[in-house]
């Protein structure tokens, strides 16, 4: 009995319900299979994403502005459906489930994709060379076959994407040593899977949709994620499994129904007076803060569901450890809110600055690097920065200011930075290409000018992603609550998200400003006959501002960091003080 206690994982399961054991389930081989998933889901989308913007202009005829607009609501969408996808997991589905069904979602609306590509009646006719403008755009029900193909795909990826990273974790130990170290390592194999398979998709798969054929570069992103799929269920048997504890928006909402319910309630100066249930060593203490969540935690008699048996209904109260979590998320929204323009001037890298490069010279000798595959510096740039990170930054950091790197809010700030500047440089280098395009007719196919004046604005950006995104990460995971983990993972994605969904919206609010009047305006049908420069500075101009107001936010949480470790340290003096006098 002694050796099965010894060797069983905490709190996980084998597939068949029972305690796993270490020496059968779990470890690299399980992980590296989920991996897989997460390298094919990458491929898939980014596949897809980085050289959409070229199908929409060049095969379906739309307009430039649409065509950015359509590239970032999918993008967007992909990373807001995590959270869906992370709710189904905690709540009914566990993480092994979600991914399986998932990530059949994604692949079915990727071999619908391939297919509407490849089928001529789903797309307009090719235009003819001598009259460019009478180009038939595509029509309602060929933009709905594509529209069902990219949102199948969206819904698979917020499934994927909301569990593979956790359930990765779940073949690790916890409370072992040797698990822990593991664990720390898949995290950073994670992010490498993850950057290797957009990668592959900005060079090869944008390679073969250009060169040979759309739907057989769509093609071998679904059969990859069926192979994926498969890969994935024939670990069944190895992987650990962890039970569904319960969505933590169930639990916010609990809290934030049960303050609204007491709003006319009085708080005890007391605190010791408010309700509490959690254990002693897992109890989070009160602070000051958002004083009227503490109403959640005042003791009334109708808050038992009986007379008889002391059965709290959760709507009606809330121990004071649950209203400190929600607390704890609350404090987390400035710094969430102040990273979202990031990700706005990220979706310019993957829509505008790809169209710009396809109307540029981008012959190395006798090879053309596809519009697409641009993406490969913004890439590259986020590998080469962590790896100087890791192995200049951190060691560097440490013998001088004694701790390992930046901290993660700092991360963040050099990345709004790094955006900031990068968006400057687009400004400048856009000015450039324009100034050429003036001289040439607007349906010149290529200007002479090298593609690779736009590598400062891929780089700028991607060295900002390597930091801003390690650093959301960090920040999210180990600032949130224990048992708000996942939840706080979907909370960082959704700035992804809402940073694609604001660029759509900037796009569109400038559009409409700047063609008012019969004026070309900065985004318009063809980007040789606007202002994308001034798209760009704009851009700038926010993100600078943003910078401006991240640094109040981020003084502003470090100051209320720094107040709460003070709380805990007098209640751990207090404590060590009883200690003493006993």
């Amino acid at each position: 009995m002694e050796e099965n206690i010894v060797s069983s994982a905490a709190n996980a399961l084998d597939y068949k319900g029972f305690p796993a054991d270490n020496s059968k389930t779990g470890g690299w081989i399980p992980a590296a299979l989920i991996l897989g998933i997460e390298f094919c889901e990458r491929l898939s989308t980014m596949g897809i994403a980085v050289n959409l913007v070229t199908y929409l202009i060049g095969t379906m005829h739309l307009p430039s502005a649409t065509s950015a607009n359509i590239v970032t609501d999918f993008m967007g969408t992909s990373f807001l459906l995590c959270l869906l996808g992370g709710f189904l997991a905690d709540s009914y589905l566990g993480r092994y489930r979600t991914i399986a069904i998932f990530a059949f979602v994604q692949a079915l609306g990727t071999s619908m994709l391939a297919i509407s590509t490849k089928l001529p009646q789903l797309r307009p006719p090719l235009c003819h060379a001598e009259s460019p403008i009478l180009c038939k755009q595509a029509t309602g029900s060929q933009m709905a076959i594509l529209y069902a193909s990219l949102y199948l795909i969206a819904v698979g990826t917020g499934g994927v994407k909301s569990s593979v990273s956790g359930f990765g974790t779940d073949q690790f130990d916890e409370n072992n040593e040797k698990d822990k170290a593991k664990m720390n390592l898949f995290f950073g194999r994670f992010f490498f899977f993850v950057s290797l398979g957009t990668l592959m998709a900005v060079t090869v798969l944008v390679y073969i949709q250009d060169e040979l054929s759309r739907s057989l570069g769509y093609g071998i992103c679904a059969v990859s994620m069926f192979i994926a799929i498969l890969i994935f269920l024939a670990g069944t048997r190895k992987y650990r499994y962890k039970k569904c504890a319960g969505s933590p928006v169930v639990h916010i909402l609990q809290v934030s129904v049960a303050a609204v319910r007491k709003r006319d309630v009085q708080i005890p100066t007391n605190e010791d007076l408010l309700y509490e249930t959690a254990p002693e060593d897992l109890r989070i203490r009160h602070t000051d803060q958002f004083r009227f969540l503490d109403k959640a935690a005042v003791i009334k008699k109708e808050d038992h569901a009986t007379s008889n048996i002391m059965s709290p209904n959760p709507w009606r109260i809330s121990s004071v450890t649950k209203v400190e979590e929600v607390k704890m998320i609350i404090r987390l929204l400035p710094i969430w809110a102040t990273t979202i323009i990031f990700w706005t001037t990220y979706a310019q890298m993957i829509t505008f600055s790809v169209e710009q490069a396809s109307t540029m010279e981008r012959n190395i000798g006798n090879f053309k690097i596809p519009a697409g595959s641009l993406t490969v510096f913004f890439v590259s740039a986020i590998l080469i920065t962590l790896a100087v990170y890791d192995r200049l930054i951190i060691p560097l950091w440490k013998k001088w200011k004694g701790i390992p790197g930046f901290t993660n809010l700092q991360r963040i700030g050099i990345g709004l930075f790094l955006s900031t500047l990068g968006m400057a440089v687009a400004a400048l280098a856009e000015k450039k290409r324009l100034s050429i395009a003036m001289k040439f007719s607007p349906n010149t196919p290529t200007l002479p000018l090298s593609v690779f004046l736009l590598i400062p604005q891929f780089i700028l950006v991607g060295s900002g992603e390597a930091f801003i995104y390690t650093g959301q990460l960090d920040f999210f995971i180990t600032q949130s609550p224990k048992g708000m983990k996942t939840m706080s993972t979907g909370i960082f994605l959704t700035t992804i998200a809402f940073g694609f969904f604001l660029s759509s919206l900037l796009v569109s609010i400038v559009k409409k400003v700047t063609t008012y009047g019969g004026k070309k305006g900065w985004v318009g049908d063809s980007i040789n006959n606007g202002r994308l420069d001034c798209f760009y500075g704009l851009l700038a101009i926010l993100s600078f501002l943003d910078f401006l107001i991240y640094l109040v936010c981020a003084s502003w949480y470090k100051s209320n960091a720094a107040e709460k470790n003070f709380q805990t340290e007098i209640v751990a003096n207090k404590g060590s003080s009883t200690q003493d006098k006993c």
